[in-house]
């Protein structure tokens, strides 16, 4: 199989390459640059079960209304040699579903859940270049950068958001002996039937303006849609719309419903109450005419042109796309937190680092995961690497990469490293005070000349990323004892926020409530969970010494243990956390050991507190531990005379 490959390579390269058409030929020069060769073999990097799941969650919305389009896709190309793909934005499949007969052949080069397309593994490919040059391409046969790939054509669509971004890539897959032109068609139909989907579901509620000049389009993939807010403030359009008018998006955010079609939004939404027929003319500022329909699910046409004049101002169409927002997710309530997303907000996009503190735990990660979601890199890779947890010898290969024989061990073909793996998107460098200050150096000359040089590599090659760091560490204090390099720290905090611990949060019954919603999604438990009063109290109580991972921790372990009312209760609770430090404990309370007290006398309130509850109890050691939020191995320790009373 390795010689074949090798020979049909050899003969490629013996070819004259001016067949390419120039997005083809710009993706070969960018293989290149990822240091591929024609004989490569293909590295699928193929996610575990789990990981998968993951991504699945993550582009649930994605997933939901593109895999109806799928199956009726597959109805139109059955029986073709073909199967039909559905990525994210970096490359990654989610979904797969082809004829029978040419599954066996294609899960050869892993074209199933999992597998990963991006240009920097695969070399030109539809779905990678598709994704790099965000635009529909075809990539025929020998076209394919490796020659593993080039049994194949695949046809590949881009699939955009409400809001113009990248989200993922349908693409079409067969034999290449088998292709038909007309693929690239029907693979753009798809497109557009799944983004018009996305569109009318994510303005639901708004008033959404359907439109075209010929009436009979009406209803069918060819009806331009714009969305606007109920004061005519524009939110979106989708790509007929946007030929339509003759203008990109960017531009027609300028616009508001009246600069597009004349009339105010309470003028439209009398004219279409007030119209016998099933649509309406409209001007359009272009000169245009066209037929429109008018829809707004809020409230009856007749009830909201009424109250048209009245209504309130709605709100901007920022807030509208907020909705969405993983930074406004996280603020449930809590007014740190809101502070720290208010500042991330102001500096999003404009190329300022971002350095994160707090205790282990808090969730700097998700932080950042919501600053890159929410950012202008969205659509790029989001790439993480716990600076901690690497062996200090593998670290400066994982994060710069290396060249094919740098170093014993290596891989045969080398490897990119973090850097260019996040190149165009987001690189979160999570423990950074744990960076071996050797490697401080380099990263520095990367974060100020943003090439990067692979180990055993003579060439420079140019990065884009944006850097999120994080620590749980002082590192001023490390830089005054020379374990941090001060030019690095200065270089890294553009913006320096804290998050808080848990402890001390205000917001923790939110956000026991929200984790509880992704507890019973995650373990498809069919039931609704709660904590009861007695319980709640105890959490309010506690250190929570590991924050949000301790707390996820117990709701999951509480989870598996509750009774079928779902809710949780003390004795679904693990004995350990009876033992766990308490905050704003009080000597006599009976829902949590005191950890702390001012005064000397700790040892002795203790034995006493423990000597009324057991005494209330008639001795009793296990209901005074459950009284008491501790454990009886705690009592027994702290009284030895208890095990003598429970004889």
């Amino acid at each position: 199989m390795q010689d074949d490959i090798r020979e049909i390579a050899a003969t490629h390269d013996e070819r004259e390459s001016a067949w390419l058409i120039p997005a083809i030929r710009k993706a070969h020069e960018r293989s290149e640059t990822f240091g591929l060769n024609a004989s490569t073999r293909p590295d699928y990097d193929v996610l575990t079960e789990g990981e998968l799941l993951l991504k699945l969650e993550q582009n649930r919305v994605l997933c939901a209304h593109a895999t109806p389009v799928m199956e009726t896709l597959r109805e139109q190309i059955v029986n073709t040699q073909s199967m039909i793909v559905l990525t994210d934005a970096q490359g990654l499949i989610l979904h797969s579903t082809g004829d029978d007969d040419f599954l066996a052949r294609a899960e050869k080069v892993a074209l199933r859940a999992g597998a990963n397309w991006a240009e920097e593994r695969q070399g030109t490919n539809a779905i990678g270049t598709a994704i790099a040059e965000c635009s529909p391409t075809v990539v025929h046969g020998d076209q394919h950068y490796l020659a593993a790939n080039r049994f194949l054509t695949c046809s590949s669509v881009p699939i955009l958001d409400p809001y113009g971004d990248l989200i993922g890539v349908l693409d079409v897959t067969g034999d290449h002996r088998s292709y038909h032109r007309h693929t690239m068609a029907l693979a753009r139909m798809s497109v557009q039937m799944i983004e018009n989907h996305l569109f009318s579901s994510t303005f639901q509620g708004m008033l959404q303006i359907a439109f075209h000049s010929r009436p009979e389009f009406l209803g069918t993939l060819m009806e331009g849609i714009m969305a606007f807010t109920c004061d005519g403030r524009f939110l979106s359009a989708n790509r007929s719309a946007q030929f339509q008018f003759g203008l990109p998006l960017s531009a027609l955010r300028a616009h508001t419903l009246s600069s597009l079609f004349g009339l105010t939004s309470a003028q439209l939404i009398d004219r279409s109450h007030a119209s016998r027929a099933p649509h309406i003319p409209l001007d359009l500022n272009n000169g245009a005419v066209v037929c429109a329909r008018v829809r707004l699910n809020r409230a009856p046409f007749a009830e909201v042109a009424s109250t048209s004049i009245a209504m309130k101002p709605a709100p901007r169409a920022s807030s509208a796309m907020n909705a969405s927002s993983k930074l406004a997710s996280l603020d449930t309530g809590d007014p740190r937190v809101a502070a720290v997303i208010g500042k991330v907000r102001k500096v999003i996009g404009k190329d300022i680092p971002i350095l994160i503190t707090g205790e282990t735990g808090t969730g700097k990660e998700l932080l950042a995961q919501a600053i890159h979601s929410d950012s202008p890199r969205r659509a790029g890779p989001f790439v993480a690497v716990n600076c901690a947890s690497i062996p200090e010898n593998l670290i400066e290969s994982e994060l710069f990469g290396y060249e094919e024989g740098a170093f014993t061990g290596a891989r045969r073909k080398g490897a990119a490293g973090k850097l260019l793996q996040a190149n165009g998107g987001t690189l979160f460098l999570d423990e950074i005070g744990d960076m071996p200050y050797p490697l401080q150096v380099r990263l520095l000359r990367v974060l100020q000349e943003r090439v990067v040089d692979p180990l055993g590599s003579s060439k420079s090659i140019p990065v884009d990323v944006a850097i999120i760091c994080a620590t749980h560490r002082n590192l001023r204090e490390m830089i005054e004892q020379n374990r941090f390099r001060e030019d690095l720290y200065y270089r890294l905090n553009g913006l320096v926020v804290k998050l808080p611990p848990l402890r001390e949060r205000t917001d923790l019954a939110a956000v026991i409530t929200k984790m509880l919603h992704a507890v019973s999604a995650d373990e498809a438990c069919g039931m609704r969970l709660s904590i009861d009063d007695e319980v709640m109290a105890l959490f309010e109580h506690c250190a929570w010494p590991g924050n949000f991972r301790q707390l996820c921790n117990l709701l999951r372990t509480a989870a598996a243990m509750v009774d079928d009312d779902g809710c949780i209760r003390r004795q679904h609770l693990p004995e350990d956390f009876f033992d766990e430090p308490r905050v704003n404990a009080q000597s006599t309370s009976e829902t949590c050991a005191p950890s702390a007290l001012a005064s000397g006398r700790l040892q002795e309130v203790t034995a006493s507190v423990i000597a009324a509850t057991l005494a209330r109890h008639r001795g009793n050691v296990s209901a005074a531990a459950r009284a008491l939020g501790i454990s009886r191995n705690t009592i027994y320790r702290k009284m030895p005379a208890c095990s003598a009373m429970e004889q």
